[in-house]
C-alpha cells in the first residue's frame, strides 16, 4: 500500500513566540515546493478540544509537524488522545530552526512519496477558494488556508510529560482553579484546560520532575525545550495551599464571599496567623513568578487580606473592594500583592 505523508504547520496565532517571517516563509516555500500542507491556527487549541484531525494526522505513515519544541508537540498530541507513532515522525521547531532548514527536511521526507499521497485533508478536494479542483490530484496551485479558531479563549494550559511525571500531585494540590483532575487510571490529567490562567506557569515551576510544559512559555524547560541536568537539580518547591490560606481552601473562599456581601458587618477575622499566612502566600507567588494579572484573578475570588474583590472584567476594575479598613498593608496594597 502506498505510503502517505502528512505535513502540519502551526500558525500559533495567539502568541508571538514564533517569528512572523519564519511562519510566512515556511508556508510559502512549502507551497512552492509542491508539498501539500495543513495549516492550523493553533496546535494547542486543537489539542485542548481534542480535535479529531489530530488523530487523523497520527495515523499517517510519515508525519512532519512544523510548530515548536518536539517535547511540547509530542505531549500535546498525547493529551488530545492521539499519540504520535514511534517511527517516521519529524517535529520541526520554528522557534529555533530557519525556514530554509525546515523546508529542506520536509522536501527530503517527501522524496519517494507520490504527490497524490502527500495528504492535506483539510483543504476540500472539490473546491478551493471557490475554484474547481480535480479529485484525482491535490490542489497544489493555491496557498494553504488555516483552520478557523475560536478567539474567545487563549489556549494557555499545562501539558504533562508522561515520561517524567511521577504522580506526586503537587500540581493538582497547588492549583486553585480546577485545571487538574485524576483519571480513572489514577493519573493526574489536565481536565479543564480552559480554566488555566493565561501566562501563569506556577504549577510548572513547582514540579520537582520538570514534567509540566506550557508550549507558549518564553524559555526552557517549561516551554518544552530539553530538560538539562541543572534543571533537575533545583530544589523542589513544596507548597501546601491549605496551610497558607488556613484550612479548607474552598470553604474559606465561600466564607470570605459571604463576609464580603455583609457590607456593613462589624465582624472581624481575629485569627492571629492570618497576616503570617498572607505574607507566606505572597512569597510563594513571587517565587513562582505568578504574573500580576493572575494575582488579580486570585484576589477576585478571595484576597489574602480577607476581602472580596471585583473581577478584573467587572465595571469597577480589578481593585479589591475590601470592607476591612485594617486589612491594608502600609503601602496600600493587599497582603497577596495585588493592587487595591
Amino acid at each position: 500500500m502506498p505510503r502517505t505523508l502528512r505535513v502540519i504547520v502551526c500558525e500559533c496565532i495567539h502568541s508571538d513566540i514564533i517569528p512572523q517571517d519564519v511562519k510566512r516563509d515556511v508556508s510559502a516555500k512549502l507551497h512552492e515546493a509542491g508539498i501539500a500542507v495543513d495549516t492550523v491556527p493553533d496546535l494547542c487549541g486543537l489539542a485542548a478540544r481534542r480535535d479529531p484531525m489530530l488523530e487523523q494526522v497520527a495515523r499517517a505513515d510519515s508525519i512532519r509537524i512544523v510548530a515548536c519544541f518536539p517535547r511540547a508537540v509530542k505531549w500535546l498530541f498525547d493529551a488530545a488522545g492521539a499519540p504520535l507513532p514511534a517511527e517516521d515522525v519529524g517535529i520541526l521547531n520554528m522557534r529555533t530552526q530557519s525556514a530554509e532548514e525546515i523546508v529542506r527536511m520536509i522536501v527530503q521526507a517527501a522524496e519517494g512519496i507520490r504527490p497524490q499521497n502527500r495528504i492535506a485533508t483539510w483543504v476540500p478536494r472539490s473546491t478551493v477558494l471557490g475554484r474547481p479542483c480535480s479529485t484525482s490530484k491535490l490542489c497544489l496551485n493555491v496557498p494553504p488556508q488555516p483552520l478557523p479558531e475560536p478567539r474567545d479563549w487563549v489556549p494557555w494550559f499545562p501539558v504533562i510529560d508522561r515520561d517524567r511525571c511521577t504522580e506526586c500531585r503537587q500540581c493538582m494540590n497547588f492549583c486553585l482553579f480546577g485545571v487538574y483532575g485524576v483519571s480513572d487510571e489514577g493519573e493526574v490529567e489536565v481536565r479543564n484546560p480552559e480554566k488555566c490562567k493565561t501566562n501563569c506557569p506556577a504549577c510548572a515551576r513547582l514540579c520537582p520532575q520538570v514534567a509540566i510544559i506550557f508550549p507558549k512559555y518564553g524559555s526552557g524547560p517549561i516551554c518544552g525545550d530539553d530538560v538539562r541536568e541543572e534543571d533537575t537539580k533545583r530544589g523542589p518547591v513544596n507548597v501546601d495551599v491549605a496551610s497558607l490560606v488556613g484550612g479548607d481552601v474552598y470553604d474559606r473562599l465561600r466564607r470570605r464571599r459571604k463576609a464580603g456581601r455583609e457590607r456593613f458587618s462589624t465582624k472581624r477575622d481575629d485569627e492571629p496567623s492570618l497576616a503570617e499566612r498572607a505574607g507566606a502566600f505572597k512569597e510563594v507567588l513571587d517565587k513562582l513568578e505568578v504574573p500580576p494579572e493572575v494575582r488579580q484573578s486570585i484576589c477576585s475570588d478571595a484576597c489574602s487580606c480577607g476581602c472580596v474583590s471585583n473581577s478584573p472584567d467587572s465595571p469597577e476594575g480589578p481593585d479589591c473592594s475590601c470592607n476591612d479598613p485594617d486589612a491594608d498593608d502600609t503601602d496600600g496594597k493587599a497582603n497577596c500583592g495585588c493592587n487595591r
